[in-house]
This record gives C-alpha cells, sequence and structure tokens, in this order.
C-alpha cells in the first residue's frame, strides 16, 4: 500500500476497450502491457470473456478490460458477448472505442449509442493506420466521426506497430483520477493458468479450422496435474455443435487435431516455463452456444 504522500499524484483507473469484433481490441491489449494476454485471430467473435490487463507506467497504473465485439447477437453465446462488453462500459472511468480507419456503419452507430448512455468519458481510437496509404482519407473519417460523438480524443493508432501507443497511454493517464494503485506491479491479468491454457488451445484450433466453425468451438480444461516441476499434464475437451464438425477438427488420421496439441502445446510451456504434455478430446454438445447452462458450464456467465 502506498502512503498519501507517494500517492499524491499517483493516478489509477479503469478502462474498457470496445468496438466490433476484428478491429483490433485484443491486439491493442497485448500491445499495452507487452504480453500475450488475449488470444488473436483473422476470424470474428475470437474474444468471448473480458480479459483483464495491468499497465503500469510512471505516474500511475492503468487497468484495461479487453472485451468481445459488439455484433448482432443471433444466440445465447452472442447476447452474453454483447452485455459482457456493454456493462464494461458502466464499471470504467473511460471506454477506447476502437474502430477500423473507414466510415461508420450500423454497428459502429449503435457502440455510439451505448457510449451516450452511459455518459462517460470516451476515446475514438482508429486503428490499423499501417494499412492506410492516404492520409487525406485518415483525416475525413475523424471528421466524420467528431460529428458523431463529443468523443475527449480522437487518436490514429496501430496496435500491430505500436504507432500512438505512447501518445494514447499518456492521454489516458491524465484522464484518471488520482488514487493508489490496485494491483501489485507484479499482477498483469486476473486470469488463472486454466483459463489461459484453454484460450490457447481454442486459438490454435480456430487457426486451423474453417470460416464458419470456429464460432462453434469452445474448450474446457478437464484435468491438470503437476506431476513434477519439470511437467505440467494437461486433458482438455474440445466442444463442437455436430458431428460434421468433429470431423473437421480431428482431420484425416487425427492429423488436425495432433497439429492443434502442438502448437497449443509449445506456447502453453512458453506461459508456464515448463515442460507440458497435453492431450486433446473432441466431443459433440448439440445447439451449446444457445442453451443456458451449458454456457455456464463453460465460463460463460
Amino acid at each position: 500500500m502506498l502512503s498519501k504522500v507517494e500517492t499524491a499524484g499517483f493516478r489509477f483507473g479503469f478502462v474498457s476497450i470496445i468496438g466490433k469484433p476484428n478491429v483490433g481490441k485484443s491486439t491493442l491489449l497485448n500491445t499495452i502491457v507487452g504480453h500475450k494476454l488475449a488470444i488473436v485471430t483473422a476470424k470474428p467473435q475470437t474474444t468471448r470473456n473480458r480479459i483483464m490487463g495491468v499497465k503500469n507506467i510512471e505516474g500511475g497504473q492503468i487497468v484495461f478490460y479487453d472485451t468481445p465485439g459488439i455484433h448482432d447477437a443471433k444466440h445465447k453465446l452472442g447476447e452474453f458477448l454483447v452485455k459482457t462488453a456493454v456493462a464494461s462500459v458502466k464499471e470504467t472511468e473511460l471506454t477506447y472505442f476502437v474502430t477500423n480507419p473507414s466510415t461508420a456503419d450500423d454497428t459502429d452507430m449503435g457502440i455510439i449509442d451505448t457510449l451516450r448512455q452511459q455518459n462517460k468519458p470516451a476515446f475514438l481510437l482508429i486503428n490499423k493506420t499501417d494499412t492506410v496509404s492516404d492520409k487525406a482519407r485518415l483525416l475525413q473519417v475523424i471528421d466524420a466521426y467528431r460529428g458523431l460523438y463529443d468523443f475527449n480524443e480522437i487518436i490514429p493508432i496501430s496496435a500491430k506497430t505500436g504507432d500512438g501507443i505512447d501518445i494514447l497511454l499518456e492521454k489516458t493517464l491524465s484522464s484518471l483520477p488520482e488514487g493508489a494503485a490496485g494491483f501489485s506491479t507484479d499482477v498483469l491479468t486476473d486470469k488463472f493458468e486454466r483459463f489461459m491454457a484453454a484460450e490457447i488451445i481454442r486459438e490454435k484450433a480456430m487457426e486451423l479450422t474453417y470460416n464458419e466453425l470456429p464460432h462453434a468451438l469452445a474448450v474446457e480444461i478437464v484435468t491438470w496435474k503437476e506431476k513434477s516441476n519439470k511437467l505440467v499434464s494437461i486433458s482438455a475437451n474440445i466442444y463442437v455443435e455436430k458431428d460434421s464438425q468433429k470431423g473437421i477438427i480431428i482431420g484425416k488420421r487425427g492429423a488436425l487435431l495432433k497439429e492443434t496439441g502442438s502448437r497449443a502445446r509449445r506456447e502453453i510451456e512458453q506461459l508456464l516455463g515448463t515442460k507440458v504434455y497435453v492431450e486433446l478430446f473432441v466431443k459433440v454438445r448439440d445447439k451449446w452456444r444457445k442453451d443456458t447452462n451449458t454456457l455456464r458450464e463453460l465460463g460463460y456467465s
């Protein structure tokens, strides 16, 4: 705990990161904290839970919440994702609204309506500026958004390259209230190793499967055994909704499932700093995305 003298001028607060799927929210979180906390794929709706990341900088501590992409929900899982994102706006002092370098569409306008309802400070972050060669077009996008909402700041960034992140953090810190740090400086996230391992397995399975299938994937860690200080044995179930999807995940002669396990094992070993054995099973749970009890069992509650 810091003394009153030490906290003078020190700032602390929570920031929610919201936006449509695939605008780079998870990449932004990972870039800011300097560690991979949120899985990233090219598939929309990869993020399903609120992921916390803590950033310590001179003069303050900022806690970020990466949230699922806001979209038109078509099942209970989708409803959970959207509610998670909206709830984060309510609970934080500042919101990052992350968008692509293009004019607002209906989903963006819906997010702006959410910001109006909450009436809290918000930064507009126009991401992926590394993909824009015509800077005049970028200025047009900024002007268009400026007329839609009274953003506290509009900052072009590239979460991929890190361009604009330093100025973003500087402006963020100055927007937060004074107060003592909420977490020890060695804390990066509130997620446990089992959650992180399950997310890594899901990420690798998504990378290796077709366009529609990833949204039907869920991963559950069944067993976690620390057999010694040099080996962790993990058993996990990969859930899909149809037998045909099960065949896709397994692949010809089990090749795709084996590759999923190999990729996941290497990354989990980096996470844990020890040798890891990963055993994967594929199971069918019909329409699990629409079943409240199953969603609760899988941690979506």
